[in-house]
């Protein structure tokens, strides 16, 4: 296989016409630095945030046009928003919602019902975020595991229908056995029992359902599982807003969120989104991740800030929660994920694994400092 150069990635990206069909997006200096790995090419280009939508044909030709150079194995391209005046300028941020207990909760009078608990899951946290290629499901999996690191008995629900990724992070195959002919019995891997769509449909097989069954699957996933004792169950949420993203937060006694993000721009700006869904319905936010926080090159260990560095950071502080951390952009995760090895399992005394475990503590301490409650065992009738 050819070696795949930067000037060759700059004279193929000179070919692709600017957002209005004027020069290139090389010579308009639209192109971040680019970085080549083991024939992988990860770059970003800038653009107005207000024209992100409509340019993201600009993103896959630019993104085609590299993956056709020889020797290219695959290419990850972002669009990074152009920063105007005070920054992404978002009004102030809603005052912290307080604390809820995680099982049910009295309705205020004329508000929505009460949501039910599960039987034997003490608190129930989603991991989400607003929009899809975030990291989002690996952090999932591997917070999950850093919690059970700590000792707590926990269990993972991939609520992802259209895209679960449970089953291929965890390295499970098989279909769920019923305990009784009503619940299903979770599959368990590395000590944590897990239940995904993913278990039930083939993995090439595309899910075109609606929202009522969307959230039907959710609601027996959730309640028809013959959950173990749990201290957390960790919710691989759907990424983005929709009405499936916010039914869950309304139904699912959740005791807090945990937002996933990139440093750039256009996924901090969807990461509000999804911040300000949960503290509309009072789930309290945990805090934020940001994910591929900057590129570390296998061979030399350099570091490449290939998507911008420190933005959600930034951002937490701005919208005033936690940070809970920085995890790099390393071919250890991309690799120990696509083999079902987590990274926090296969190499629990090297770095990402402490990364993950610290996010992991800090996200039991601010479940401990906003005191919630476990959720009482409940019968269903």
């Amino acid at each position: 296989m050819s070696a795949v150069t930067r000037q060759t990635v700059i004279d193929r990206l000179s070919t692709i016409k600017g957002p209005d069909l004027e020069g290139d997006i090389v010579s308009l200096g639209l192109v971040s630095e680019i970085f080549i790995a083991d024939g992988k090419v990860f770059f970003s280009i800038t653009v107005p945030a207000e024209r992100a939508r409509e340019l993201e044909p600009l993103r896959l030709a630019a993104e085609r046009a590299v993956k056709s150079i020889p020797g290219v194995r695959d290419a990850m391209v972002a669009l990074t928003a152009e920063r105007q005046g005070g920054g992404m300028g978002a009004a102030p941020p809603p005052p912290r919602p307080q604390p809820q207990p995680a099982g049910r909760r009295p309705a205020p009078q004329g508000g929505p019902p009460a949501k039910a608990g599960v039987p034997g899951i003490e608190a129930i946290i989603a991991v989400a975020s607003g929009k899809g290629g975030v990291g989002k499901s690996t952090t999932a999996v591997n917070l999950a595991l850093g919690l059970k690191a700590l000792g707590l008995r926990v269990g993972i629900l991939d609520a992802d229908i259209y895209g679960p990724s449970m089953p291929r992070l965890l390295g499970l195959r098989g279909k769920p056995e019923t305990a009784d002919g009503k619940t299903l019995k979770p599959l368990e891997a590395y000590g944590v029992p897990v239940m995904s769509i993913g278990f039930l449909v083939e993995e090439e097989t595309p899910m075109i359902w609606r929202g009522p069954m969307v959230m039907s699957a959710l609601r027996q996933m959730l309640r028809d599982v013959a959950w173990p004792a749990l201290d957390i169950l960790v919710v691989d949420m759907p990424p983005g807003t929709g009405d499936a993203q916010l039914t869950m937060a309304q139904q699912v006694p959740l005791a807090g969120a945990v937002i996933v993000s990139t440093p750039q721009d256009l996924a901090l700006i969807d990461a509000r989104r999804g911040l300000n869904m949960f503290r509309r319905v009072e789930v309290p936010v945990l805090g934020i991740v940001e994910n591929m926080s900057y590129f570390l090159a296998p061979d030399t260990g350099k570091r490449y800030d290939i998507f911008g560095n420190g933005g959600a950071k930034a951002e937490a502080e701005r919208l005033g929660v936690p940070f809970l951390g920085e995890v790099p952009l390393t071919m250890d995760v991309r690799e120990t994920s696509d083999a079902g090895t987590p990274v926090v399992v296969s190499d629990p005394d090297g770095a990402q694994a402490r990364t993950y475990r610290a996010i992991a503590e800090k996200v039991l301490a601010e479940m401990k400092a906003r005191k919630a409650e476990p959720a009482p065992s409940i019968v269903f009738e």
